[in-house]
């Protein structure tokens, strides 16, 4: 009997498209998130007669045969990469990718990390880092006497000063591009970092490349569509619930098959 393990597979499968869809509703405020989707594949078939088979003596062949298929199997869980929503916030340090870019920082290991996410912060010494701390790639320190900051579309980060009319030049922040933007590992905390599959950054001045430009003052907000991930979630219980009642249909078929006299 096939099918329980067979309904077993498509229960699990559901069982991870609601989970993939879960964490996309979770992070339906997260800055800079894009929703995932799962992605499933059959599983190997049963070749009970393959298809050009000879049949008989006469040499007729069996245009289609029987092949039995054994189920599903997760086969990715692909990022759809979608620019989210520009949402206003006035902060000097918040940045917003209008492009296919990311901001490179720096792990604590040394390792090169990259996110989307913009709310960029300053520390005690005037450095720029995420809110976890991670600074921005290349190091910019904001001196403790600037009275003001001002980004622009290319990156670049200027500091006004009293007693000066013309700000000063503090530094640029880049941005990064890959030829595989779903090849990247996520690693939490709106946070990828480089692979195999995603192939080496391209890194290049905001404007150039196709990478997209800054807008200050501004964050991007998630991509997930709510409307439509409850949709899929719907169609995922139902899923779930239809290979349930496989499972059932299975088993008071063998209990018919024992209660046999």
């Amino acid at each position: 009997m096939r099918a329980l393990s067979i309904a077993a597979t498509g229960m699990s499968a559901q069982q991870m498209r609601v989970e993939v869809i879960s964490n996309n509703l979770a992070n339906m405020n997260t800055t800079g998130y894009n929703a995932r989707r799962a992605e499933f594949a059959d599983l190997h078939y049963q070749q009970v007669s393959r298809p050009g088979t000879i049949a008989s003596t006469t040499g007729t062949q069996l245009p289609t045969g029987v092949q039995l298929g054994l189920g599903v199997r997760p086969a990715a869980v692909s990022m759809n990469v979608a620019q989210g929503a520009l949402i206003q916030t006035g902060g000097d340090l918040d940045l917003a990718i209008e492009g296919a870019g990311f901001i490179e920082v720096t792990l604590p290991s040394g390792q090169a990390a990259y996110t989307r996410d913009g709310s960029l912060k300053r520390t005690g010494e005037g450095q720029i880092v995420t809110s976890d701390g991670h600074p921005v790639t290349p190091d910019i320190t904001i001196p403790a006497d600037a009275i003001s900051l001002s980004i622009s579309t290319d990156g670049e980060v200027y500091g006004y000063f009293r007693d000066q009319v013309q700000p000063q030049l503090l530094g640029q922040i880049t941005l990064s591009g890959f030829t595989n933007v779903k090849g990247l590992e996520a690693i939490g905390s709106n946070l990828f970092t480089e692979s195999p599959a995603s192939g080496p950054p391209l890194v290049a001045e905001p404007g150039t490349d196709g990478l997209g430009t800054f807008r200050q003052g501004y964050l991007e907000d998630s991509s997930v569509d709510a409307v439509r991930q409850i949709t899929h979630l719907i169609e995922a219980q139902r899923g779930y619930e239809l290979n349930a009642k496989v499972i059932t249909a299975a088993d008071q078929m063998l209990g018919a098959t024992t209660q046999i006299r």
